[in-house]
Parts: structure tokens; sequence; C-alpha cells
């Protein structure tokens, strides 16, 4: 009978999806999504081949399911940390970051764009779970416009625009290079959707940029 990882069964499914998910990230980082099997996931998470179908069909369902597990982790710590602020430009600047210091292991990893390996209901599945972020942009945005912060604009729209800024912005390794670039970005979005000029601007204070 296999060891019971934790305290409970819940705990021991639990704990064994984490490893999977690891495994998993370690995997693609390293060649690629559509190169690695799951016997290869299985051996790296040290788990039975057969337990990786008592959580995941497929290659494809785990796949989503670690999407599903970091977005809601991100998505959680992002909502704790804008609760804690009133102004929706400084929300707007707060999200911008956050976005722009994600690192998105299933986004980054080698080999064919995922979109070219999935299949179109898991690349729809995928999909369903970057609309959650997307609400918390798109709230952020409706305050600023219903505060006067912002003014009124096509919300659609603007989502679109900042999200395809966002997701296309590569950033440098180097630590001072990349604080620059991630404050060049926040300065570029909130200037985007019509941010106060004082406000937007507050981002380049000295102490926010290292030399």
């Amino acid at each position: 009978m296999p060891k019971i990882i934790g305290g409970s069964l819940h705990e021991h499914r639990e704990q064994t999806r984490l490893r999977l998910f690891g495994a998993l990230s370690r995997l693609m980082a390293e060649r690629g999504f559509d190169s690695i099997t799951l016997a290869d996931i299985a051996q790296a998470a040290g788990v039975g081949r057969t337990a990786v179908y008592n959580h995941f069909a497929d290659k494809e369902s785990m796949l989503v399911g670690f999407i599903m597990h970091e977005t809601e982790q991100y998505v959680a710590a992002l909502e704790a940390e804008l609760a804690g602020i009133d102004d929706p430009t400084e929300q707007l600047r707060a999200y911008v970051r956050a976005q722009c210091e994600l690192k998105r292991d299933y986004h980054l990893a080698p080999g064919p764009d995922l979109r070219s390996v999935l299949s179109r209901s898991t690349q729809q599945r995928v999909r369903e779970h970057v609309v959650l972020v997307e609400a918390m942009l798109r709230r952020v945005l409706s305050a600023g416009i219903e505060s006067g912060a912002f003014p009124e604009q096509d919300l659609g729209t603007t989502v679109s625009l900042v999200n395809a800024c966002l997701s296309s912005r590569g950033l440098p390794d180097d630590q001072p290079a990349r604080e620059r670039a991630i404050e060049s970005t926040v300065l570029f979005v909130l200037r985007a959707v019509g941010a106060g000029e004082r406000a937007a601007t507050g981002a380049f204070e000295p102490e926010a940029v290292p030399a």
C-alpha cells in the first residue's frame, strides 16, 4: 500500500498534486511541455506512475490543473494586496507591477508555444483562468472611472490593450535595469488609461528607482 503523505487522505492527495505540479514546472523549464511524458513527471515527483491517473487523465489536464493552481494563488495574493489600497491609481500601479514581476512557468517554458501543442478545448480552459486576472483589472479601472481618477473609456478595449502590453513585455535580468523597466511600464499604463499626470509620474520618485 502506498505511503500516505500528510495526516489524512485529503492532505495526501493535495500534497501529491503539489508534487506533480512542481515536477511539471521543473521539467517544462528544462525541455518544454511537448517533450515530457506523464511517466517523466511521475518519476520527477517521486510518485508511482499509476498514482498520476488518480489525479489527472492526461498531460493536458495536468497542465490545466497546474495553471489553475498558479492562477488562484496569484489572484488571492494580489486581491489581498489591492484590498489594502483605496486609491484606484495606486491599485492599478500595484496590478501592473505584479503582472510584470509574475513568472509564468508555462509561458516561459522552452519549445513550441503552448498554443501550438494544446488542443482547442484545452486552450479554451486555460483562457478561462486568464479571465480571473482580467476581471481584477476591469474592477480597478471601473473604480477609477467612477471616482474620476480615469476618464470614461471602453473597458473591454482598455483591458485588452493593457494586458497585451504586459504579456508581451520582456524584462532584463539585471535588477536595477529590471526595476527601471517595470517603472517605465507602470508609467506607460497609467498614462494610457488617462491617470492624472501628477499621479502617473509619482511612480518615478527617486527612491522608487535604483541608480
